[in-house]
């Protein structure tokens, strides 16, 4: 891979957001600075940028009845998804590189949790989220997906649009086993799922470092298999070893001190070397994290002849 090939996703918005002074808080997590202060949002959205992330993700992913309550979200869930996309779009906007702005479509009724999926319902919901999103983003990002049926739900909700689908898939945090999402599904069966779909671009993100490399070559065995023209992406959370009963943002999790932008590079450059296309952070990281890749993967110093 080289380094002009390699595209930067922003890190991890709930804890930026937190970090920058947000209101921020449980259960609204993320989606309470879109509700309450605006205004984070786009700095953090800027951040990432001005450290070198070229994708963007809407701040979205907390926009459901799980973090917002069904009333709320009933109410202004659309409205807020728009606000999201529109915010997105501006500090994308603002530079003349090219950023692509990523339309987050999370799992709609739990992250971590394919025992509570609900068909219907999830449909239902994502198609409130894509219809304030859809004027403002380039793609749709189905991301922290933990079974094939959560992938099916956001697929049909999309119906017709044109707009790319990327899928990005969670997986159990076990680097001893075979990679599998938190439903147990193995990872060479998604991406088999992925590709039926006619998706293009499959990413993991959400897990910790350790099982990211894994998953890609799963992958990679898959594509070759089926002879697809696949790009894969990783992003990786700083989080502890999250259990199978765990629900993502339940709790303010600990960050892992082990991973700094040093260490956290060194796990992108293995990624990178596995067939990752896309590298970016999720959970944890920050825009020093996605600095540090902007400056030894994307930009690179000269070697001295």
């Amino acid at each position: 891979m080289s380094a002009s090939n390699l595209r930067l996703l922003d890190g991890g918005m709930g804890r930026e957001l937190q970090r920058i002074g947000a209101p921020f808080r449980q259960p609204e997590w993320s989606a309470l600075a879109l509700i309450e202060s605006p205004d984070f949002v786009l700095q953090a959205h800027r951040a990432f940028i001005a450290a070198g992330a070229r994708i963007i993700t809407t701040n979205s992913y907390a926009v459901v009845p799980f973090h917002i309550g069904e009333e709320r979200f009933a109410e202004h869930g659309r409205t807020l998804a728009e606000r999201a996309g529109r915010l997105a779009r501006q500090a994308a906007d603002e530079i003349a590189e090219p950023v692509t702005v990523a339309g987050s479509l999370p799992p709609a009724l739990g992250s971590y949790r394919p025992d509570l999926f609900d068909h219907a319902r999830s449909v239902d919901i994502h198609r409130q989220l894509i219809a304030g999103l859809h004027d403002h983003v380039d793609v749709w990002l189905a991301e922290t997906q933990s079974s094939i049926a959560e992938v099916r739900a956001v697929h049909e909700a999309l119906g017709a649009d044109s707009k790319p689908l990327w899928l990005s898939f969670t997986l159990l945090d076990d680097p001893d086993g075979a990679p599998r999402l938190r439903s147990g599904e193995a990872v060479g069966e998604a991406v088999q799922i992925a590709v039926e779909l006619g998706v293009q671009t499959v990413l993991f993100n959400c897990s910790q470092p350790e099982v990211m490399g894994g998953a890609l070559v799963e992958a990679q065995a898959v594509i070759q298999r089926l002879g697809q023209a696949l790009e894969l992406g990783v992003y990786a959370n700083a989080f502890p070893p999250v259990n199978s009963e765990a629900k993502a943002n339940s709790t303010l999790l600990e960050i892992r001190a082990d991973l700094t932008p040093a260490s956290y590079l060194d796990w992108s450059r293995t990624w990178v070397t596995a067939g990752a296309s896309i590298v970016g952070g999720c959970c944890g990281i920050g825009p020093e994290h996605i600095a540090q890749l902007h400056q030894h993967l994307v930009s690179p110093a000269p070697a001295i002849v």
